[in-house]
């Protein structure tokens, strides 16, 4: 999968993922009061919302972006109804052609991480098999150590699929554990060093491994650092746009060929509508204008502005 990522990337002369990460509040007037109509205020109002919503943006960017990753807890927290929206966006996503990385940050033993992994393996009842989530990628978190993360692996080669590790996040309270020391060294680092030995026997053929890392572009040094000490692990970066990181942050955390690296924006693209009244409700060509502005950003500050 990590292959087929990189050759999305070519192909869309873009490394950026557009994280589908909707809420109640984003969604435009005009959309909110005919769902409501025609639903009342239920999360099956909502899980249309959404569905309509998504469908829009990925419409408005599929021929310049590769992948898009939508965020689970912000659709289960609708339950049944907003379970069926995530199912239904990712569905359309892969009709569409998108990489489709699922951030559902899982991390448990290895019972509960064995049924976990259907995310990427499916499920088999009594011999038919059923791809349930159509997800290419998931996040995991690894706190619980290999037990956590076998299952996981497993389903890589088997499947085509791939895994993003949290190795250092984006969130400002993130070094109260990450960057603690622990001989000599940070955690993060300890991590890192872990999803590089997790991700050896599933390296392809670009020298980059199924197994990726999860890499907070808010973090430029210790981004940098990772970059020399994960040569072959390939790296998804949360954290630019909303959260502040920019193309000039995150420059070291790319290979030197400027390749090994995915970024990713939710809320600055799927949003932007918001910031400007020029657009009105025209979310969906908002959000292609950002995607575009992004696209150049990291163009112009992390290749040298070969777009």
């Amino acid at each position: 999968m990590t292959e087929q990522l990189i050759k999305k990337i070519a192909e869309k002369n873009n490394p950026t993922v557009v994280g589908l990460d909707p809420t109640l509040e984003m969604m435009p007037e005009a959309l909110r009061r005919r769902m409501f109509e025609l639903y009342g205020k239920t999360p099956k109002a909502v899980a249309e919302m959404f569905i309509e919503f998504n469908t829009a943006i990925m419409d408005a960017v599929l021929d310049i972006v590769p992948a898009v990753k939508p965020q689970i807890a912000m659709y289960e927290r609708y339950g049944l109804e907003g379970i069926r929206a995530y199912m239904e966006t990712t569905r359309l996503a892969k009709e569409k052609g998108f990489v489709v990385i699922g951030d559902i940050k899982r991390g448990d033993i290895s019972s509960t991480a064995e049924a976990y992994a259907a995310h990427l393996g499916g499920v088999d009842i009594d011999g038919e098999r059923f791809d349930t989530w159509n997800e290419d990628i998931v996040t995991i978190a690894p706190y619980l150590g290999s037990d956590g993360i076998t299952p996981f692996c497993k389903r890589l080669s088997d499947e085509n699929k791939g895994i993003f590790v949290l190795v250092v996040t984006s969130n400002p309270s993130s070094s109260e554990l990450q960057c603690l020391i622990s001989d000599g060294k940070p955690i993060y680092e300890h991590m890192g060093a872990l999803v590089e030995a997790w991700g050896e026997p599933y390296r392809s053929i670009s020298g980059y491994s199924r197994v990726g890392a999860v890499v907070g572009a808010t973090h430029p040094e210790q981004g940098a650092l990772l970059r020399r000490l994960m040569p072959h692990t390939f790296f998804l970066l949360p954290g630019y746009g909303a959260q502040g990181a920019t193309g000039k942050d995150i420059r070291g955390m790319f290979d030197k060929d400027g390749g090994g690296a995915i970024v990713n924006s939710s809320r600055g693209i799927i949003a932007a509508y918001k910031k400007s009244a020029r657009f009105g409700e025209d979310f969906a060509l908002a959000a292609r204008e950002a995607a575009i502005i992004m696209q150049k950003d990291l163009y112009e500050n992390v290749f040298g502005g070969r777009v």
